[in-house]
């Protein structure tokens, strides 16, 4: 299933330096998220190092970013709250066992049911997640400790240094491609800052901040090997299973959409069983080396893909250089601007957002606009996995309405004096009520047939309609003949099948999807 990844030499170098691009924006999300989840820094950190390198190795989309996500650590923090860290590690072990699961049972391919209506209001709403995200950066504690926005002085070179990041990453491409511009203007602005000796917010103010310790570093050690510390039985299940369920999924969906985006991006395929293989491999190993599990990351996804990165390797570099930030050069890591990293991430929104949706509104269907109105509201407000189960239920219970509606029937009296009824469009839970309504019980001759040769009878609801048909039919001592039935219809007309006629040679034969005959 898995084969280790080959490198082609024209990629090498954009793997490697969009890689370390990414690598130096994956970590005050690392350490952001850690403390969202209430965790170490250091336990986001080795969350991101191991998610992003098992990914990139065994997962299923090339160029795809992973790490410790907001929309996982959201979701951990009330069980490390109330049970500790090492409840979080179990969680996170089952909750891989899970998306394993998941990927060699074949699920991955579902995704590609979501409509698009729903991928575009995914996108949209997390642009505008990161965006939010970002503007905390702008705030800093005052004498109460709550957060509140930065002096003007501090805030005029704050948002200056932020534009000149975006300024270098959007101008540089049109002079070079040779290296990723997001690289040059994270170096550039670092530089500059240090060399007219700035003062303003980096990477170090951040952790610290957050941390509340004056003396807090990113200088680390390499993760340990160790079991999660538990009693294994059913007590312990209880608690993490639930837990388990929601990270698995949130995991999963919002992995699985980020790859669909980039496929559509790289005009490729990943293979999504694969990837939740991947996934759930990362999850497991992170559970033994006291990391706290992660997913696919949108954001650093299109910075890696924006900056030339396309196969495993600049994921995999941006894995190690992580781990080398931490272990070895922590220092010059912690020197970085948070100006810098945030244009990066603003230049992120924007390439993420789809500012096609504005246009949208009088192109597409009014009920697919909603969608993605809705999903985009949903996301900001609650999270990734609600927005999507919300999107998809919506949208097929639209999509069933607006079908519903298609069903109609033309009829005639033939030369032996019998009504026919012509029945066109789908039968279905949806239209099992308009159909009956096609029909003239009372009124109709002593003789009726029901031609269904251009409808199509989709589940049980339409077969209980269909019964429904001939217990009226019968009651009112009328003769009701069923013409063009499938043989599945036939075979589960069990009321109607002595009260009818059911013409067998001009049947067609194709199959129905029901509930009875998934049994």
């Amino acid at each position: 299933m898995f084969e280790f990844p080959q490198f082609s030499k024209h990629s090498v170098k954009n793997d490697v330096l969009s890689g370390l691009t990414v690598a130096l924006a994956l970590v005050p999300e690392a350490v952001a998220f850690a403390f969202v989840a209430g965790v170490d820094p250091m336990v986001g950190l080795y969350a991101a190092f191991i998610v992003g390198l098992i990914t990139s190795i065994f997962g299923g989309r090339p160029g795809m970013i992973s790490g410790a996500t907001g929309a996982m650590a959201v979701v951990m923090v009330s069980l490390v709250a109330t049970h500790g860290v090492q409840y979080l590690f179990a969680a996170i072990m089952l909750a891989g066992f899970l998306q394993i699961s998941a990927g060699l049972f074949k699920l991955g391919k579902f995704i590609r049911m979501v409509p698009h209506p729903v991928m575009i209001g995914f996108v949209n709403g997390l642009a505008i997640v990161i965006f939010l995200a970002q503007l905390g950066q702008f705030k800093t504690p005052d004498a109460s400790g709550a957060l509140s926005w930065l002096p003007q002085g501090e805030m005029m070179l704050m948002l200056g240094l932020v534009a000149l990041t975006m300024a270098i990453i959007h101008f540089l491409p049109k002079l070079t491609t040779a290296v990723p511009s997001s690289l040059v203007a994270i170096v550039t602005v670092t530089l500059l800052v240090l060399g007219l000796g700035l003062e303003t917010n980096t990477v170090v103010d951040f952790l610290r901040t957050m941390s509340g310790d004056a003396n807090a570093t990113l200088a680390g050690s390499l993760p340990t090997f160790a079991i999660p510390m538990v009693p294994f039985n059913l007590e312990t299940l209880q608690i993490i299973l639930p837990y388990a369920i929601i990270l698995a999924a949130i995991g999963l969906i919002e992995s699985l959409l980020t790859l669909t985006v980039l496929d559509e991006m790289t005009n490729t395929r990943g293979k999504s069983n694969r990837e939740c293989v991947g996934q759930g491999l990362a999850n497991v190993t992170c559970s033994v080396f006291g990391a706290m599990g992660g997913c696919a990351m949108i954001g650093q996804s299109m910075i890696n893909v924006n900056s030339g990165g396309r196969g495993r390797l600049s994921g995999i570099v941006a894995a190690v250089a992580l781990l080398a930030f931490i272990l070895f050069a922590s220092a010059l890591i912690e020197m970085i601007p948070l100006a810098a990293l945030v244009g990066v991430m603003f230049m992120v929104v924007i390439g993420t957002f789809e500012w096609a949706t504005f246009k949208l509104a009088r192109r597409v269907p009014k009920q697919d606009f909603f969608v993605i109105v809705l999903v985009t509201i949903v996301t900001v407000l609650t999270d990734l996995a609600i927005a999507v189960a919300v999107g998809v239920i919506v949208s097929a219970l639209m999509f069933a309405w607006e079908h519903a509606k298609h069903i109609y029937a033309s009829s005639k009296i033939n030369e032996e004096g019998s009504k026919e009824y012509h029945v066109n469009g789908p039968i279905f839970f949806g239209s099992a009520a308009n159909f009956l309504e096609l029909f003239d019980f009372q009124n109709d001759p002593e003789d009726v047939i029901v031609d269904f040769a251009s409808s199509r009878v989709a589940d049980h609801s339409a077969i209980e309609a269909i019964e429904t048909l001939a217990v009226r039919y019968s009651t009112l001592g009328k003769t009701l003949h069923l013409r063009h039935l499938s043989p599945d219809c036939r075979a589960l007309l069990h009321k109607a099948g002595s009260l009818v006629e059911i013409n067998v040679k001009e049947d067609p034969s194709y199959k129905v999807a029901t509930d009875v005959l998934a049994g």
